[in-house]
């Protein structure tokens, strides 16, 4: 179930759960739907998750306040911040991924070495366990599966994402796989002149639970947050 992390005049943050779709699927209702009847309110998604991926998602109260927000997505002054697993060696441990996104016929994405509209992302990593990274991704741009098909192209998938890192492919049965171990942990942005910045650690999931993960990842929230930052 959703859950409420912030409440503004003109928006909500919430907390996404993972393996929630964000529309409704079929008869089951999306992330969209549980929001409005948690609040009793038509609000407007600003912007979206995939189905496995938790976090911070914003949503608008009025359609003033979703212009105005979207507007700092599409000109990418908004701030986001993934934290992402792999038990998958990686070719850099951190760096600049960049390359245009091609569709492929299932539905899934491939990095191309073209860069006409590139996605964009930056990272760093840190070992948590013998053989398991944790990722800080920051994705510039905003394309679909973007983080996903970067994390396959450096070597290492993102442990649970059943689409670019199958099963037969992981390390079983050692390696569990609760969850798909991708988190939007940070969001940062402008609103009616005024600064926000917002962390919520992983709610769910074993491997961002370990004393290893949560050190590091509050190392990482010591270096990025700002003095107004909001921490849940």
């Amino acid at each position: 179930m959703p859950q409420l992390i912030f409440q503004h005049d003109d928006f909500y943050l919430f907390h996404k759960p993972h393996n929630l779709s964000f529309h409704q699927d079929g008869d089951v209702s999306g992330m969209c739907q549980l929001v409005n009847q948690l609040t009793n309110e038509a609000l407007l998604p600003v912007h979206r998750l995939d189905r496995m991926t938790s976090g911070l998602v914003l949503f608008a109260r009025n359609k003033t306040a979703a212009a105005a927000l979207s507007k700092g997505f599409a000109e990418r002054t908004v701030k986001k911040c993934y934290l992402a697993i792999s038990d998958k060696k990686p070719k850099k441990k951190q760096g600049l991924v960049k390359g245009d996104m091609a569709a492929g016929r299932r539905g899934d994405y491939k990095l191309l070495r073209a860069q006409d509209n590139p996605a964009i992302t930056r990272f760093e990593s840190s070992s948590i366990d013998e053989g398991t990274r944790l990722y800080l991704l920051k994705p510039e741009t905003g394309k679909t599966h973007q983080l996903r098909v970067m994390m396959k192209s450096i070597g290492a998938p993102i442990l649970g994402d059943n689409r670019y890192y199958p099963q037969t492919e992981q390390s079983a049965p050692t390696t569990p796989t609760d969850r798909g171990y991708l988190h939007a942990w940070m969001l940062q942005f402008e609103f009616a002149s005024q600064p926000w910045q917002f962390f919520c650690r992983p709610l769910a999931g074993q491997k961002f639970s370990t004393e290893t993960s949560i050190q590091k990842i509050d190392s990482w929230q010591e270096q990025l947050a700002e003095a107004n930052a909001r921490i849940f």
